[in-house]
């Protein structure tokens, strides 16, 4: 069980870390760099990734501690 605790905060580290750095980048394209852009899609898209990945891990440590 604490092996799943651990890569729960992991994966939440990981998905902080990805919209501070998407952050930035949407300032870059908002002053006009079109890579910035490119990299801000991409991010958002790998977000919403790891948000799933969050939410299944969430509900699979849920129900692991439910049964105990």
């Amino acid at each position: 069980m604490a092996t799943d605790t651990t890569g729960l905060l992991s994966t939440w580290n990981e998905f902080k870390v990805l919209v501070e750095s998407v952050e930035v980048d949407l300032h870059k394209n908002l002053k006009g760099n079109k890579s910035a852009g490119v990299r801000t899609r991409k991010g958002l898209r790998l977000a919403k990734k790891l948000a799933s990945d969050i939410i299944k891990q969430s509900m699979t440590t849920a129900d692991d501690t439910a049964e105990t």
